[in-house]
């Protein structure tokens, strides 16, 4: 088994930057592209284990701040880590908290040393700084530890995304000095806004320190789509070839696809389960809103073709009456199909690349997925916070 932290690349796009890869972590091997489904409290919502490794995923991904307040890191720890905590044995990444500091702006105090946040819960107040944030990550027996960085609004003047640059590059020079579990990775997190330079600045320093791989931060956090990629294209060529590199919070599947052929390899998203509760469907063919009228009396799966538990054995009709009748089963059946359909367009995207024909993909999945009202309302929904 090769050392964690390895990271192969197995074939390239001959057209340009898209690679197919394999990250080797201390839980086993993560393919890329590879979509991270997002486990905040210590669970994908609605899905057993079982359930998400016969989907195939490899990893997931837990919160730093959200276990650290409830049931608590040192909680965690006594019962044997988040691996055994949460019966998953795969890779598990954690963010490190610094998504928070946007996220509950209006409830924290930001200064170098750290950040403190009122806890939604009770009230109370949580400190988190570099050190704090790698200890309870250790604590969690994380895989692939985040540093711990500011993520500056959308939109924000240049003088905040500076301050925010130079925080996150001093916060992550301190995480990289903490002890780590045996065998984790620890990735940094480039900030910088709107502006390329700044970008630039971020992830040159960042490189500097030697990190296992590179996160671009600061995307989708409620600028337009033009403005994604663009930060993207703003971060990437900054970023070491031989390292993987994660888009954060990105997870709509032609946002991927165009990623991808800009060279990213890791991507997470609140998006399927999130959309699931509100009663969206992904197909190959777009996405559609399974609790419509339309479907009451439809006798089709989900998806026609799919093989899902939930596509195999119940129809749009049912999984729609379930929905409106609030029925738990009716969430979990629909987040089932999302996952899978997320699982199996992340493979095919990686037959793309080993075959050569990313490019043909590429085109057939921009035709497919061209509702610009779906994503702005699937845009909406994953800015609702954590999942």
């Amino acid at each position: 088994m090769a050392i964690p932290g390895t990271f192969e690349v197995l074939a390239r796009d001959p057209a340009g930057p898209a690679r197919r890869g394999r990250l080797h972590t201390a839980h086993g091997v993560v393919e890329t592209p590879a979509f991270m489904p997002v486990g905040t409290q210590g669970t994908v919502k609605a899905m057993s284990p079982e359930e998400m490794e016969s989907l195939g995923f490899d990893v997931i991904l837990g919160n730093t701040y959200h276990l650290h307040r409830r049931p608590g890191d040192e909680t965690v720890e006594a019962l044997g880590g988040l691996h055994r905590f949460m019966g998953w044995n795969r890779t598990i990444l954690t963010d490190s908290g610094g998504y928070q500091v946007f996220s509950l702006s209006k409830l924290r105090k930001l200064s170098d040393d750290g950040v403190e946040f009122q806890s939604p819960y009770d009230g109370s107040w949580t400190r988190l700084n570099p050190e704090i944030a790698m200890a309870i990550q250790r604590r969690l027996g994380s895989d692939i530890a985040m540093v711990l960085d500011e993520c500056p609004p959308y939109p924000c003047d240049r003088e905040t995304a500076c301050q925010a640059v130079d925080r996150t590059v001093q916060w992550a020079a301190r995480c990289v000095r903490q002890p780590r579990v045996d065998g984790g990775l620890v990735f940094g997190i480039v900030q910088g806004s709107t502006h390329a330079d700044l970008r630039a600045r971020c992830a040159q320093a960042l490189t500097g320190m030697g990190f296992d791989g590179y996160a671009i931060g600061g995307v989708s956090v409620g600028e337009p789509d033009t403005l994604i990629l663009k930060g993207i294209e703003d971060t990437v060529g900054h970023l070491p070839a031989e390292r993987p590199r994660y888009a954060m919070g990105v997870g709509l599947i032609p946002q991927i696809v165009e990623l991808v052929a800009r060279g990213v390899d890791l991507f997470d998203c609140v998006i399927p389960t999130r959309l699931a509760r509100h009663g969206s469907a992904f197909t190959a063919a777009g996405r559609y809103p399974v609790k419509a009228a339309v479907y009451e009396r439809d006798p089709r799966p989900i998806e026609e073709g799919c093989g899902c538990p939930a596509c195999r054995r119940f129809s749009r009709a049912y999984v729609r009456h379930l929905l409106n009748v609030g029925e738990i089963l009716g969430v979990r059946l629909l987040s089932m199909h999302n996952l899978h359909r997320y699982a199996e367009f992340m493979r095919e995207l990686r037959a793309s690349l080993e075959a050569g024909s990313f490019e043909a993909f590429r085109r057939r999945v921009g035709e497919t997925y061209r509702d610009p009202t779906d994503d702005h309302a699937a845009r909406r929904a994953e800015g609702e916070g954590n999942e």
